[in-house]
């Protein structure tokens, strides 16, 4: 059980860890709105993981060969959403975040839900997952669901702790930023987010991962 729950919480750091689109984000939400702003998007991009590793562990085939059959659509319409996405926050105006937040307008679910999105619009991910319970033989000997649920609640949580030591790191600079820091971030960051969106697309087209 505590071997479970032990390789679960380090899957779902391995598969958060990695400088994405979804840490850049948190990493901008946290800066500009606040810390649980960002550990909202965080939690919804965990959810989104976790959704993804249940598949992998549950061996859907239906699901691996859809995926794998419309892999270069599937990658195309998520780096044009990435994209789109890179675009809004780009030419989005911090003092109005802050304002609406001063204001009592806080919408913690409207973050997480875009961070949800954003990661569900990458299935590959499952693959990511498969390779990963492949190094740590994860719950192949173990099929009961008893302990399938606690193992992916135990990569949800390892995603979580992820989620909530990058905002609280990203929180501690918060003073050192003024208006225009911010407004200087919300164009780097959408600048970052549209790159890799980018890069991604070539890299369908070409058949290569970049």
């Amino acid at each position: 059980m505590l071997d479970i729950i032990f390789e679960g919480i380090i899957i779902g750091i391995c598969t958060s860890i990695p400088v994405g689109p979804i840490a850049i984000l948190c990493i901008q939400r946290t800066l500009q709105k606040g810390r649980w702003h960002g550990f909202c998007s965080g939690l919804g991009a965990a959810t989104s993981d976790t959704l993804y590793a249940l598949l992998a562990l549950l061996g859907l085939s239906v699901v691996m060969s859809f995926i794998e059959s419309h892999q270069l659509v599937i990658q195309i319409v998520g780096s044009v959403i990435m994209m789109l996405f890179g675009i809004y926050i780009f030419f989005q105006n911090p003092a109005s975040s802050i304002r609406k937040q001063q204001e009592g307008n806080v919408n913690y679910w409207q973050d997480y839900l875009t961070a949800f999105l954003l990661t569900l619009s990458n299935p590959l991910m499952i693959f990511l997952f498969i390779g990963l319970f492949a190094r740590f033989t994860f719950l192949s000997e173990v099929p009961s669901p008893f302990y399938v649920i606690m193992g992916i609640v135990s990569i949800f949580g390892g995603a979580s702790l992820w989620w909530l030591f990058l905002t609280f790191i990203a929180s501690t600079f918060k003073k050192r930023f003024n208006f225009r820091g911010l407004w200087l971030l919300n164009k780097i960051t959408g600048i970052l987010i549209a790159a890799l969106a980018l890069f991604g697309l070539i890299g369908s087209f070409l058949g290569i991962s970049i």
